[in-house]
This record gives structure tokens, sequence and C-alpha cells, in this order.
């Protein structure tokens, strides 16, 4: 789901509200812009459930896909949530699950496991390890349930008839590999369309972007995205189908003992 959700896991397919154009010329303060950009990314109505399918594109052209379902609920509207995912295919990663219990709080961090079925194994996943690949992917781990807003001070760049751009610089510059990312996001559904991560040079080495959006009851959907690593030359597309949002999940389903026995709702 986007993007996102992810990212946009990716990345995207968790958007909320769709959110009143701005008359061009004026743009709301930078810290509207990220709240509503945050709620648009990862909060679309109360929980949210899709199929995704990861294709992952290596320097050579050679491609490996996964496909899984990811179910999200939100604790409270923009703040904690929780997220599952149950991997179908290929073999290898069939019934391999990944839980994460998303704290805001910059004090306090994410809760992540892991259950590998192959070892019969359920693993913790450190808060060191977020920014690391996602089961071999381009996305990372934390891109997948996105980062706080409270790790960053956010600066407005730029704005366009149709963009407004943000820099988000870490407020902890030692905790993460980038020196800075740019978010470009669309003034009229404040659907984060495009992310540039620099590194400590300053140099351009990553970027997320949301190449396909859709209307899925009434919420702006980033169904299509795709992140490149300009430093291997390797990319990563997301797409999801089957989106659904405010369909009750129970915050049952989102606790260790699923990991082994994922619930019905993540597997069908």
């Amino acid at each position: 789901m986007k993007s996102t959700w992810i990212i946009t896991f990716i990345l995207s397919l968790l958007l909320s509200s769709l959110a009143a154009a701005q008359p061009a010329g004026e743009a709301p303060d930078v810290q509207t812009i990220v709240n509503k950009a945050n709620i648009v990314a990862y909060y679309q109505g109360e929980d949210g459930k899709a199929s995704v399918t990861m294709t992952i594109t290596n320097k050579q052209g050679q491609k490996r896909e996964r496909e899984f379902n990811i179910l999200r609920k939100d604790v409270t509207d923009g703040g904690d949530q929780k997220y599952f995912v149950y991997f179908q295919k290929p073999p290898d990663v069939r019934r391999m699950t990944y839980m994460v219990h998303k704290h805001v709080d910059p004090g306090k961090d994410d809760d992540r496991w892991l259950y590998l079925p192959a070892l019969s194994l359920v693993k913790r996943i450190a808060a060191s390890d977020k920014r690391t690949s996602f089961v071999g992917s381009d996305f990372l781990y934390e891109d997948v349930s996105g980062r706080s807003l409270e790790e960053d001070t956010h600066e407005l760049i730029e704005t366009t008839d149709t963009l407004f751009v943000v820099r988000n610089t870490p407020k902890q510059p030692d905790s993460v590999e980038f020196r800075y990312f740019d978010v470009a996001i669309d003034r009229k559904t404040f659907v984060p369309m495009k992310m540039d991560f620099y590194d400590k040079e300053g140099k351009l080495y990553r970027t997320i972007e949301s190449t396909k959006v859709e209307t899925i009851q009434d919420f702006p959907t980033v169904v299509k995205s795709v992140v490149s690593n300009l430093q291997t030359g390797s990319k990563t597309e997301m797409a999801f189908s089957n989106v659904k949002y405010n369909i009750g999940l129970e915050d049952s389903l989102f606790t260790e003992r699923y990991l082994q026995r994922p619930p019905r709702e993540a597997m069908r």
C-alpha cells in the first residue's frame, strides 16, 4: 500500500484525507506541510490492507520478485501504528512474516520482529538495523513504516505551481547515512511524489518516487513506487493492489503469537 507504503510502503498505500489545494503563490508553514504529507503517506483511514508485488532489478538487469500482503492499524492518527507483513512468494520467503510497532516519540525506538520459517526463528530487529535493506530490496526497513517527523528539522526550500519541496535534515546526523533528504509534495493532495537522499558529501545517492497515484475510497493512494540506488545501479518497484481502508482490523492481530501462525486477514 505506498508508499509508500513503504514508502511512500511502502510509501504509499496508507494515505489519509484529501487536503484542499492551496492557491498559487500561497503556502502554509512548513510544519503544516510535513504534517499533512505524513498523514497522507502513512495514515489513510483508521487501518488498511494491500497486496504488494515487489520487483528487484540489479545493475545487470536481472530481476527478482517478492509478493506479500501488508496490514496496518493506527493507534492514534499521526501517531503510533502497527504493521504486519506476510510473504507469499517466492518459495524461499514464503510464510516469512514481519511486524512493526511504530513509535513516533523520538526517545522510543520502534519494535520490529522478523519470523524466518526455514529456521523456525523469531528475530528482533535492532534499532540500528532500521536503515538496512528490507528483504534484499532497495527499500529499507524504515521505509516501510516511515520516519518520525521529530527526528529531522524541516525547511521549505521551493514552491512551484504544483509542488512544495521540503528539505529534511537529521537532528542526530551520526545516526543515519544521509546528510539530508528533499521531498517533493503535491500541493493539491499532499502526496509525497519524490524523495531525494544526499550523502554526507552532499551527493544524490538514492531516490524514491511515487510513479502512479489513484483515488481509492476517496483517498489519494500511491499504487506504484520505485526506489533507485544510484550507487549500485539497482532499483526496486512496488506495485500495490486490492487496497482497502477502514476494514476493522483487531489489535490482537499485531501480536507476537501471530508471527508463526499469521491471521487469515494477512494471508488472503
